[in-house]
């Protein structure tokens, strides 16, 4: 996808302003920076958490899998999942990897919400 078709399908399904603006670089910056989080240990709401899961789902959509700052994302975030076998959200179809496990260092409001959930193992 071009930036221009990238932002039109940002736009066209409500992403905010400051997203489609940002376009193709912003996504995968605003993916590198969830990952970074998840290393820190990831404290925000399992809400939050799977909205920055549909981050990955769109870059698959847009085609940026082999940006190398996304694979090198990835890479990091699958050392840093644990109950990998658990679905947590469902971002895209053909069951990505992405969207079982959760982080092993979740905290504060991602454990409560997972353990409410039944997601904790």
């Amino acid at each position: 996808m071009t930036d221009a078709e990238i932002q039109e399908y940002l736009d066209g399904n409500g992403y905010p302003a400051h997203i489609v603006r940002a376009g193709r670089a912003g996504l995968i910056r605003r993916w590198t920076d969830f990952v970074a989080e998840v290393a820190r240990g990831y404290e925000f709401g399992l809400e939050d958490y799977r909205n920055d899961l549909d981050l990955r789902g769109i870059l698959r959509l847009i085609d940026a899998e082999s940006d190398p700052s996304v694979a090198e994302a990835d890479a990091s975030l699958q050392e840093l999942l644990t109950a990998t076998t658990t679905r947590v959200w469902e971002s895209s179809e053909n069951d990505p990897w992405w969207d079982f496990g959760y982080p092993a260092k979740a905290t504060g409001d991602l454990r409560r919400d997972l353990r409410a959930e039944g997601l904790w193992e």
